[in-house]
């Protein structure tokens, strides 16, 4: 193929050809993550051409990897074309086999993936609870299904299976005791999913990262902060975890009054009407309680209210809270203190 012979020594073709082919890997991953993260934006013409052009690079590569190693290609086709046909017939029942083994398992997990989806997208008053369940089966079915297809393969190919179970087996020993820490995970995921620590939807804070959990696998857990920024934590390490989502939420206002105001006559105001509030946000899960005095400081007299509202609603129900003591406050005429100095100078003397 080449005009000039190009002599290499076998251990520098080897480095090349390793390089080559782990480049050419690395290309094609990255650039169908490319493509997958703007298949929305680009047509689906230039998705096709930009992935006949990738395969087209990497039969090019292969074929000067061919030719680095001084293999005649042509004759390689033609012999594997030759050959092809008598191939088929010989091994024509495994090639069937292994298709169907193949069919069969991404069929079973579709349809395990559509019926959990449909379980976990049910509305019921365990819903989040669900959700995580669906996760956790998902995953762990996946795992199976490929441990099964592997071994069944190896089967229909003529693999004695029984040694090579026993092989993994204490193989599966010796990266156990040198991956205690990946098992660790393993193990805390699934006490994190039967014992009901957190689910899918929970609002939870881990290491002083707050946010809400998106996702729980086996080995790792992702929680989504109000900002957008997601955090993975490996499950061995979630020590402790706080769920806002197990208890009902509280939500607290403090408010002030002037010193010239009566505190008693006050409290009775909004005693009266804080309650309305109820009928316009249903996350409050009672009236809400004036607890009293809290302290008195420098401007003004400090109250507060308390009431309890449905996880993970107290911020909005705090900031409807603020409102109407500011329109009722105001509506009665009760002042609302501010930073005030009050300069005395004396009087000149005569």
């Amino acid at each position: 193929m080449f005009t000039t012979p190009i002599t290499v020594s076998t251990g520098l073709a080897t480095v090349l050809t390793v390089g080559i082919i782990l480049f050419l890997l690395a290309l094609f991953f990255a650039h169908r993550t490319v493509i997958e993260k703007r298949k929305a934006v680009i047509r689906q013409s230039l998705v096709m051409t930009s992935y006949v052009l990738l395969i087209a690079l990497m039969v090019a590569g292969i074929f000067v990897i061919l030719d680095l190693w001084d293999y005649e290609i042509t004759d390689m086709l033609g012999n594997f074309f030759q050959n092809l046909p008598v191939f088929l017939e010989e091994n024509m029942p495994r090639i069937i086999g292994i298709l169907i083994t193949l069919v069969v398992a991404i069929g079973i997990h579709k349809m395990a993936k559509l019926a959990l989806y449909r379980v976990g997208r049910k509305p019921s008053p365990n819903q989040r609870r669900k959700q995580t369940i669906t996760k956790i089966s998902l995953s762990v079915i996946k795992y199976i299904i490929f441990i099964v297809v592997t071994i069944v393969i190896l089967a229909i190919m003529g693999v004695n299976i029984a040694p090579a179970l026993a092989g993994l087996g204490i193989i599966g020993l010796v990266i156990g005791l040198g991956a205690q820490k990946f098992i660790n995970d393993l193990i805390s995921g699934l006490f994190i999913v039967f014992e009901h620590h957190f689910d899918i939807g929970d609002w939870v804070q881990i290491q002083g990262f707050s946010g809400e959990v998106t996702d729980i696998g086996l080995k790792t857990t992702k929680v989504k902060s109000f900002t957008g920024e997601v955090r993975i934590f490996n499950n061995g390490s979630i020590d402790p975890v706080s769920n806002f989502n197990m208890a009902d939420s509280l939500a607290i206002v403090n408010f002030s009054i002037a010193y010239k105001e009566d505190v008693a006559e006050t409290i009775e105001i909004l005693g009266k009407e804080l309650p309305k509030l109820r009928e316009e946000d249903e996350n409050l899960l009672e009236a809400p309680r004036i607890l009293g005095v809290t302290d008195l400081a420098e401007s003004g007299v400090n109250l507060r209210i308390v009431v309890k509202t449905v996880p993970m609603t107290q911020w909005g129900v705090e900031r409807l809270l603020r409102q109407r003591v500011k329109e009722i406050l105001d509506a009665n005429g009760i002042e609302i203190p501010f930073p005030q100095v009050v300069v005395h100078s004396p009087s000149p003397k005569e």
